[in-house]
């Protein structure tokens, strides 16, 4: 999928990032979710590349990325890295600030590198998130039911890894699309095209480790940053666009405004009609949104 665009791998320290870059204008940098790739994009795309000089990645440990061993105190997967990853690329394609939109686990790391990097940013969107520490500490029975998945991958190497290795397909099937299913204005936001490419790169070699890796780092290093983030009372500066869907587990479960203004001075945002996959469900209301905040 998205042929037309240009592809590139890009060494950083410690991993290999894998990604397609198109368009003209201003430079926008796409971050996907879990368990996705850069291709979760492809619906909203070639509208942006018309705008701007579109960048799209694969997260170290994700799609065609490398896949590192995990550190003991999971560091080499610590938001605070995966976002340094993403400044080496754009750096490296000549771009030394630029736009940012993440999804779920690229929202994460698209605040790390806002609030890290402040010089970079030039505006930032969330998609369908929250701050991690809120959510770990807001958790109630909603939450944990449909995002089980928060608290299996964080235990110890290697007993997720090792069941989730017996059927990948089956957990990849009964994860994605379940939560999907149950936030989801339709049956399946998933292109089978998409869903195949997600399924490919869930099935390659340390795959699973590595994404496993991304949630302990999310449950353990990621926290003690931002309890010092919190504590300094340091928040991302760059104008900031949260949307979420009001049918998913986010908008039920929190108040994501006010949750964000803990972590953002200048953040304003909406509820969109559709679940947890933004990109894929409401394309045409995401790119009206994107455009006019960018």
């Amino acid at each position: 999928m998205l042929k037309q665009y240009e592809k590139f791998k890009v060494h950083t320290n410690g991993a290999t990032i894998n990604g397609v870059k198109g368009g003209s204008g201003p430079p926008l940098l796409l971050l996907h979710g879990y368990p996705q790739t850069h291709v979760m994009w492809h619906k909203v795309i070639d509208q942006l590349a018309e705008r701007f000089t579109v960048v799209a990645t694969d997260l170290r440990g994700y799609g065609d990325s490398s896949k590192p061993e995990g550190n003991s105190d999971h560091r080499n997967y610590s938001k605070r890295v995966m976002a340094e990853d993403q400044v080496e690329v754009m750096r490296e394609l000549g771009f030394e600030e630029f736009y940012l939109v993440g999804h779920d686990r690229g929202a994460r790391v698209g605040y790390r590198l806002a609030l890290d990097h402040p010089e970079r940013v030039k505006k930032f969107v969330a998609l369908d998130v929250v701050p991690t520490l809120l959510m770990y500490e807001k958790t109630d029975m909603v939450f944990a039911r449909y995002y089980y998945h928060w608290f299996f991958l964080i235990q110890d190497a290697p007993y997720p890894e090792e069941l989730i290795s017996q059927n990948p397909s089956y957990f990849l099937e009964t994860n994605l699309i379940k939560l999907a299913r149950y936030q989801s204005i339709s049956e399946s936001p998933f292109s089978m095209e998409a869903y195949e490419e997600y399924l490919r790169c869930f099935q390659l070699p340390n795959a699973i480790h590595a994404m496993c890796e991304d949630y302990r780092a999310g449950a353990s290093i990621d926290l003690a940053h931002e309890r010092e983030d919190l504590a300094s009372n340091r928040k991302i500066e760059c104008e900031t666009l949260v949307l979420w869907g009001e049918n998913g587990v986010v908008d039920k479960c929190f108040e994501p405004l006010e949750e964000w203004k803990k972590f953002a001075n200048n953040v304003h945002g909406k509820s969109l009609p559709c679940g947890h996959f933004i990109p894929e469900e409401v394309p045409e209301l995401l790119l009206e949104e994107l455009i006019a905040f960018l």
